[in-house]
């Protein structure tokens, strides 16, 4: 997984690294938003536009945000709240639109 958004970003989702993605592979749930590894190219274009600082390469996440590297995953391959499949790779946010629902960990939080 080559970028991840970690816990400063919920409640925040500015959407600036919406709007930098050169292949569209951030997808919004109800409170953070998520980076598919699968569709993520690596370019970092994200990282440096995130007013939060919520941005990483999974290998240089802070300590205190480690557990996200794997929820971030989880949110594309594993059932979501109130859905009937995976979120799987669709090729872009855009032709999901917002998921409008997090994680179970960001839920909770």
């Amino acid at each position: 997984m080559p970028y991840v958004i970690a816990g400063p970003c919920i409640d925040i989702m500015d959407k600036s690294c919406v709007e930098e993605c050169p292949v569209d592979c951030i997808y919004e749930g109800d409170r953070k938003l998520y980076i598919n590894p699968r569709e993520c190219i690596d370019c970092g274009a994200c990282e440096p536009v995130c007013p939060v600082e919520a941005i990483t390469q999974d290998r240089r996440v802070a300590q205190e945000h480690t557990e996200f590297v794997e929820d971030n995953r989880r949110f594309f391959t594993e059932l979501l709240p109130g859905r009937d499949a995976a979120i799987g790779t669709p090729g872009g946010s855009h032709k999901t639109g917002p998921i409008g629902v997090d994680t179970p960990m960001v839920a909770e939080l």
